[in-house]
Parts: structure tokens; C-alpha cells; sequence
């Protein structure tokens, strides 16, 4: 990944903003309090933990990302605001990448994916991981392509087609992976669509004792 960002991690956010929709209405509805700990799971060049950290002020924020390259516009971007570490969102120990002064990290009350899974091959994988990283009452936000359904079938053919010039494949079983996973831990659920199936978006919610 580090050889596929080198560069564009130049650039990454000035084009991003243009097709990655429903970023912000995920932060916005995070509802994350002060002293609340947030992780972004493959945080890239930091932007949507920035725009956390302005608009839920005195949250503890966390990036991870197996891109060095992006961690490095993440650290130029936030700084001290947020404890970043290098790690595979399939696999990562939280303690062992961000913990503090020897204290374990029990939990994160926030975690967010946001247009990654359509890039992690092992996308399932990723998605339960996040899961089990949450604490009581944790709440795991995610927003990524929709199965863009509503678009002339033209267009979506081309769009796939560019999509996947950037190693980027829409995961249209999101949904029903989602609700296994909240089936299976106890979990709530709640979904939205995109407008002309554009981009989906989830909020998983873990139970605030453990079953």
C-alpha cells in the first residue's frame, strides 16, 4: 500500500471530496462525548479524524493505517490531537499499537470505517475485528459504496471500471454481513441508503453489558 499512496497521498483529500459522499453525515452522527475514545481503522491522511476532533471537542482520538506513507500526512495533519499507529485492520492489537504508559485500552466507545472495506481484500475479516473492538455500549459507524443501483447501468459499469483502477470493489454484501455480526454479538443494527444507492451506511451497537 505504501507504493500505491506514495504519491497520492499528495493529493489524496483534494480528490476524495468530490466522489467519497456521506463521510460527514457519518461524523455527524457519532454523538461522541468528551473523554470518549475514537479509533479510525485505516485513517488515511488523518482528514476525517481532523474534522472529529473540531466537531466533538475533548474526544481521545486514534488513527491506525497499514499505510506508513498516509500516517505520514496524518501526523502533519493532526499532530498531538490524535495517538496514530502503523497495523492491519484485520489483525491489529490495540494495546500493542496505541497503549499508553502500559495502560490497556478497554474498548473504544467510537470506531470508525469509512470507505475502507471496499479497499481491504479481507474486508470481513476487518469488520468483525472492529467489532470486537469496541467497548460496552461502543458504537462501530461505517460508510462505503452502495451498490449504486439507482445509477443508469452504464454509468455503473464505468464506475466500477474506475473504482477498480484504485483497487477499490464495492462490497454489496455489506448489509447482510453486518446483521450477521450484530445477530451473532448481541449487537444492534441500524442501516441507511444512499441516495440512488451511492453509498450505505451502518452503525453497529454493542450491548452495554456483555451476554
Amino acid at each position: 500500500m505504501d507504493n500505491v499512496y506514495k504519491g497520492q497521498r499528495h493529493i489524496y483529500d483534494l480528490t476524495r471530496k468530490y466522489y467519497l459522499f456521506g463521510r460527514d453525515d457519518l461524523i455527524n452522527r457519532l454523538d461522541a462525548q468528551s473523554g470518549m475514545r475514537v479509533l479510525e481503522v485505516a485513517c488515511g491522511t488523518g482528514r476525517n479524524l481532523a474534522k472529529i476532533s473540531k466537531d466533538w471537542p475533548g474526544v481521545r482520538l486514534y488513527g491506525l493505517d497499514i499505510s506508513a506513507e498516509m500516517l505520514k500526512n496524518a501526523d502533519k495533519a493532526l499532530g498531538k490531537k490524535a495517538r496514530l499507529g502503523n497495523g492491519d485492520a484485520c489483525a491489529f492489537d490495540a494495546d500493542g499499537v496505541f497503549g499508553e504508559d502500559g495502560l490497556t485500552i478497554a474498548g473504544f466507545d467510537r470506531i470508525v470505517l469509512s470507505y475502507s472495506l471496499s479497499m481491504i481484500p479481507d474486508w470481513e475479516s476487518a469488520l468483525i475485528h472492529a467489532a470486537g473492538q469496541l467497548a460496552p455500549g461502543g458504537e462501530l459507524h461505517i460508510v462505503d459504496f452502495g451498490d449504486l443501483s439507482g445509477l443508469p447501468t452504464l454509468l455503473q459499469s464505468l464506475l466500477h471500471s474506475w473504482l477498480a483502477k484504485f483497487h477499490v470493489q464495492t462490497r454489496q454484501t455489506l448489509p447482510q454481513v453486518a446483521a450477521k455480526i450484530a445477530s451473532e454479538r448481541g449487537m444492534t443494527l441500524t442501516s441507511r441508503r444512499g441516495k440512488l444507492g451511492y453509498f450505505q451506511l451502518h452503525v453497529l451497537k454493542a450491548p452495554h453489558h456483555p451476554a
